[in-house]
């Protein structure tokens, strides 16, 4: 059976500040406003899926409240006192203002009333010609989402995961806005799943880059590289593996403006997102895996250096030995008075030499 989610009834509230509300939406493209003008970058208020021109925001928000539609409201890196303006006008908690204002190191769900508020960590791939020890392989953001039975806020931070595209092509398909506020929520998590899958592609480059890099002739000392990119890689799960339990609660929970035929929606997603986890793993595995064979190939180059440098100072102190023997200045030494002594001593010198190089190259040293 299917139930239509509780509708609020809000009083109506003074209109916004004009640095909040200072634009129309009359046109149906999405035209930002200037970053030191305000936080707000577009907004629009949808009828049946359709763009509807309003006077102000305040007063498409009133519409949506009467239960025409839903408003759209997008901002980035907003101040305080945008989101409490915005938080009286759409009855937002003050603790999931608290989270859009100072950002949320995780993923997460939570409910307020009949309100949803939802974290989505953001992560994007940062192009590199090569793999370094110093290189920047990932940067993160973060995506938080007011959801009401008559308005979506959508906030973000960072300079990537840029939703204009996304309203475009919702815009372009009626039928999917039509649903309500819940099919923007799918959308927005979608695209961003969508970018960690992107993501995941070109980190499977770098690792297969790596890997020929410390498996080449010569390459035991790119084991730094592959720290680098382990690390990369941490920082990229710690942005992914949170935003499971959200997704098994949209799947399988009743939540507020959720209806139950979106969850299967939302178990896509699910099965996304898992494929994305078993990835991360799988490459963190690889990476340990590299990590182990280049430290025990760089322990084998290091022990072969180790028996040359031991092997050419055995060689080498053949010489030292002899000479310091007959330097003591001792007058009974062994053919210490015979005229071809010295020549002698060379010539003995020269024989363990040989004799040294020759067993040490029979036995691999050198």
């Amino acid at each position: 059976m299917t139930t239509t989610p509780h509708r609020r009834h809000l009083p109506a509230v003074p209109a916004l500040p004009l640095s909040v509300l200072g634009r129309r939406a009359g046109s149906t493209a999405v035209t930002p406003i200037d970053d030191d003008v305000s936080s707000v970058v577009a907004w629009a208020w949808y009828v049946d899926g359709v763009r509807k021109p309003a006077e102000s925001m305040a007063e498409a928000a009133r519409q949506a409240q009467a239960g025409e539609g839903f408003v759209w409201l997008g901002l980035k890196d907003p101040g305080d006192a945008d989101l409490e303006a915005l938080s009286s006008e759409f009855a937002l908690h003050p603790l999931a203002i608290e989270d859009a204002v100072h950002g949320h190191d995780r993923s997460k769900l939570e409910t307020f009333g009949d309100d949803l508020f939802m974290v989505i960590s953001t992560v994007a791939y940062v192009d590199h010609e090569e793999m370094t020890e110093n290189s920047e392989v990932v940067t993160t953001g973060q995506v938080m989402i007011f959801l009401g039975d008559h308005f979506v806020i959508t906030v973000r931070r960072g300079e990537h995961a840029q939703l204009s595209a996304l309203r475009r092509a919702l815009e372009g398909d009626p039928e999917r806005l039509a649903r309500g506020p819940w099919e923007v929520l799918y959308a927005v998590t979608d695209k961003i799943i969508d970018d960690y899958l992107a993501v995941v592609d070109e980190i499977e480059t770098d690792v297969d880059e790596v890997e020929s890099a410390v498996f080449a002739r010569g390459g035991s000392h790119e084991v730094d590289r592959v720290y680098q990119l382990k690390r990369e890689l941490i920082e990229f799960k710690r942005c992914v593996l949170p935003l499971g339990a959200p997704l098994l609660r949209l799947a399988t929970r009743e939540l507020p403006v959720v209806p139950p035929q979106a969850r299967a929606y939302f178990r896509e997603l699910a099965d996304h997102h898992t494929q994305v986890r078993e990835a991360v793993a799988s490459f963190d595995e690889v990476l340990s895996s590299i990590l182990q064979a280049g430290l025990a190939r760089a322990s084998v180059a290091d022990n072969e250096d180790m028996r040359k440098i031991s092997a050419w100072v055995a060689i080498v102190a053949v010489p030292t030995m002899i000479a310091g023997i007959y330097g003591m200045n001792f007058e009974n030494m062994p053919e210490l008075k015979w005229h071809y002594g010295y020549y002698g001593a060379l010539g003995l010198i020269a024989v363990v030499m040989v004799a040294l190089y020759i067993g040490f190259k029979r036995n691999r040293w050198l």
